[in-house]
C-alpha cells in the first residue's frame, strides 16, 4: 500500500506553518492566507540551509579586504537612479508589478543597453512568453537583437545549468512565480518552490557574481506575491507602478542594500517602450495660466531628488451626518489630524463639510513635509480663494500647531527656482542662511502664521 502523501498548511504573509487549515494565520493574524503544500522530503542540513553569501572565517573588520565594486551603468539613468547609480556585480533585484505595466519591457531594454553600451554577456530566461515573441516585441522596440541571448524555460535546474554554461554578466529571470525545480513536488508558484527557486538563484549569483533580475507578479493588494521572506532574500526591491490607462510609469526602490530607499525613476510608456522622464517635476504640475482655488505646489522629496507636485483639495457642504474624508495619494489618518489642527488652533472648522484631498500624477506621498501643503489647499478651497501661481510651500504640522522642519530645505527652495517659483512659505528652522535670488522665503513657526502670511503672499 503506498505511503499516503504528508501535507500542512503555510501562511503566504508570514511562512509559518500549521497541521490545519483555520481561517486566520495563529501568528500574524492574516485572514485566509494558509495554504496547503505538500511535506518535502528532508534532505541534509547542510544542502538545505546552505549561506546564501558563502560561509568565512572569524575576522575582525579591519583584515576584511574591502574593495568597493563600481556600479555598472545600465544605460537607463532612471533604473540606475532607482538602484542607487547602477548594477553591482552579484547583486539579486526582485522588480514587481501589475500585469501590462512594463516590467518586460524595462529589462530588455535595460538589457540591450548593457549588451550594446557596457559590452556585458547577457540572458533573459522567460519562463511565460515564447522566443518568439521575445523577438516581436525586440522588434517593435528597434533594439539591437544579436547580442541578447534568450532562453525560454521554467525548469530550474535547466536555467541554472545553461547560465553555468554561458555565463552571463547580468540574468533577468521572468518571473520567478512560474519556475519551479524537481527536488521539490509542489506546484510552480507555491511558497515552497518560489522560496526555494529563489534562494538558489541568490546563491549562484552570489558565487558567479552576476546581477540577477527577478520579476515577480502582484497581488491584489499591490503587495508582491509568495512569501514574505523573498523580499529579504533579495538585495533590492523595486515597485513599477502607475496607472496602465497612463503613459507615465513610476519605479520606486523600497529596499536597498547599495544605495538610498525611497529612489524614483520616471518613465513615460511609448510605442517604442520606456522613455525616461528627466524632468519629472514638470509632468506632476498642471501648468494652469490662471490661479485656481484649492491648488498649492508641494516640494517634496523621493529619496535624493526634490520633486515638485501638485496638491488639490476640495472642501464642499455634506448632507451626511458623517462628512466625507477622502484621500488619493496621501494617508487617509494625516488627513483627520490636519483637520483637527486646524480646527483647534486656527480656527477653522469643517466639521460640516465634505473634504476631498489628491495629489496629481498620481504620486503617493509618505513624508509630513506635504502638511503645510495640505492645510493651505484646504484653506483656500473653503474659501475659495486663489493662491499665487508662483507660491510653494512645505513643513510639518505638529499637534500644538507649531512648523516643525523637514529634511533638505535648500534643495527643496533651490529646486522650485529652477522652475520659475518665486514665493515661499517653510517653517523657521528650514529659513536659508543666505538669500535665494528671485525667491521670496516667509519662515513662519506657527500654523497660524502661516495661514496668515497667505493674504501677503
Amino acid at each position: 500500500m503506498a505511503s499516503r502523501i504528508k501535507t500542512q498548511y503555510q501562511c503566504s504573509e508570514c511562512d509559518s506553518s500549521v497541521a490545519k487549515w483555520a481561517g486566520q494565520c495563529p501568528d500574524c493574524q492574516a485572514w485566509n492566507s494558509l495554504r496547503e503544500v505538500i511535506v518535502e522530503k528532508k534532505s541534509p542540513i547542510s544542502e538545505r540551509f546552505q549561506s546564501l553569501a558563502g560561509s568565512s572565517q572569524v575576522m575582525t573588520l579591519d583584515e576584511v579586504n574591502g574593495v568597493e565594486q563600481p556600479c555598472i551603468a545600465t544605460g537607463l539613468s532612471e533604473l540606475d537612479r532607482a538602484l542607487g547609480q547602477g548594477l553591482v556585480n552579484g547583486s539579486v533585484i526582485l522588480i514587481g508589478g501589475d500585469p501590462g505595466i512594463g516590467k518586460s519591457t524595462l529589462l530588455i531594454q535595460a538589457l540591450a543597453a548593457l549588451s550594446e553600451q557596457a559590452d556585458l554577456r547577457t540572458l533573459y530566461v522567460s519562463a511565460e512568453e515564447s522566443i518568439q515573441q521575445i523577438y516581436l516585441r525586440a522588434a517593435r522596440l528597434e533594439l539591437a537583437k544579436d547580442d541578447i541571448l534568450v532562453l525560454a524555460e521554467n525548469q530550474l535546474e535547466n536555467i541554472l545549468h545553461t547560465a553555468i554554461a554561458h555565463r552571463p554578466e547580468v540574468l533577468v529571470i521572468d518571473s520567478i512565480q512560474t519556475v519551479f525545480s524537481d527536488s521539490l513536488q509542489s506546484a510552480p508558484g507555491s511558497i515552497a518552490q518560489v522560496r526555494e527557486c529563489a534562494a538558489r538563484l541568490v546563491r549562484y549569483a552570489k558565487h558567479h557574481h552576476t546581477s540577477v533580475f527577478l520579476v515577480g507578479h502582484v497581488t491584489k493588494e499591490g503587495s508582491l506575491a509568495g512569501p514574505r521572506v523573498l523580499e529579504h532574500m533579495v538585495d533590492t526591491v523595486l515597485y513599477f507602478e502607475g496607472d496602465t490607462n497612463s503613459r507615465y510609469r513610476l519605479l520606486r526602490a523600497v529596499k536597498n542594500r547599495y544605495g538610498p530607499v525611497n529612489e524614483l525613476g520616471v518613465f513615460a510608456m511609448t510605442d517604442k517602450g520606456l522613455k525616461e522622464v528627466t524632468n519629472p517635476s514638470a509632468i506632476f504640475l498642471s501648468g494652469y495660466d490662471h490661479d485656481v482655488p484649492g491648488t498649492v505646489i508641494l516640494v517634496t522629496r523621493e529619496g535624493t531628488r526634490p520633486l515638485l507636485v501638485e496638491v488639490q483639495a476640495l472642501v464642499d457642504s455634506s448632507s451626511l451626518g458623517n462628512p466625507r474624508r477622502v484621500t488619493v495619494g496621501l494617508e487617509h489618518n494625516r488627513l483627520a489630524m490636519l483637520l483637527a489642527v486646524l480646527h483647534r488652533h486656527v480656527g477653522i472648522a469643517t466639521f460640516d463639510q465634505d473634504v476631498y484631498v489628491n495629489v496629481a500624477g498620481g504620486v503617493k506621498l509618505t513624508e509630513t513635509a506635504a502638511d503645510l501643503a495640505i492645510v493651505v489647499a484646504i484653506i483656500s478651497s473653503l474659501q475659495h480663494r486663489s493662491l499665487h501661481k508662483a507660491l510653494i510651500v512645505f513643513g510639518e504640522v505638529g499637534l500644538s500647531g507649531e512648523l516643525r522642519p523637514v529634511q533638505n530645505g535648500q534643495e527643496r527652495l533651490k529646486e522650485a527656482v529652477k522652475h520659475g517659483y518665486k514665493k515661499a512659505i517653510i517653517p523657521t528652522a528650514n529659513a536659508p542662511r543666505q538669500d535665494i535670488a528671485d525667491m521670496t522665503v516667509l519662515a513662519v513657526p506657527t500654523l497660524q502664521q502661516a495661514v496668515a502670511a497667505l493674504d501677503d503672499m
